[in-house]
């Protein structure tokens, strides 16, 4: 016979973050996503990095948009051969 296993497919709980998300809108009525991070928290390194992560990702969608490289140098044109 077969052993059957059981397994808790639900997330983990999170622990305790300071990090936090609001929307805000802009001068000219734009909205914007800010993320910040209470720097007195247990967790600040951790939070940090989190932080970091998440501008990294959207830094690397910008260039891509705007230069079509993910790392931020323009690609060059492929020289013509003859």
């Amino acid at each position: 016979m077969s052993d059957i296993s059981v397994v808790d497919l639900r997330r983990t709980p999170k622990k305790s973050s300071s990090v936090r998300h609001k929307t805000m809108r802009t001068m000219d009525g734009k909205y914007v996503r800010v993320v910040s991070l209470d720097a007195n928290s247990k967790t600040f390194v951790d939070d940090l990095t989190a932080v970091f992560k998440i501008n990294v990702r959207k830094a690397r969608e910008e260039n891509k948009k705007r230069l079509g490289s993910a790392d931020g140098s323009a690609r060059k044109p492929k020289p013509k051969r003859k």
